[in-house]
């Protein structure tokens, strides 16, 4: 398998800004991870959607996986309890 190229929606960056910098650090880390290995131990298929969440303590990942281009599209970043809100 090899390195999947890593993408992120602009709304990410404003979403870690909300986030205290050590968990910033550990998500950054994270997505490194997802380059290596966009299916890791732990992470869920959405249901309805071609995407996929990983946790990271009380923050939760969503991405898409493109296998033909090798790239990984980070969608959204958020708490647990906001991440897969429609409404806003």
């Amino acid at each position: 398998m090899g390195k999947y190229s890593l993408a992120f929606k602009t709304s990410v960056a404003k979403d870690l800004r909300a986030f205290p910098s050590k968990d910033v650090h550990r998500i950054l880390k994270c997505f490194e991870l997802l380059s290596q290995n966009p299916r890791p131990p732990g992470c869920e298929k959405l249901s309805g959607q071609e995407r996929y969440r990983l946790r990271q303590g009380v923050y939760r990942t969503v991405y898409e996986i493109q296998d033909d281009l090798l790239k990984v599209i980070v969608v959204k970043v958020g708490h647990r309890r906001d991440v897969y809100r429609t409404d806003r």
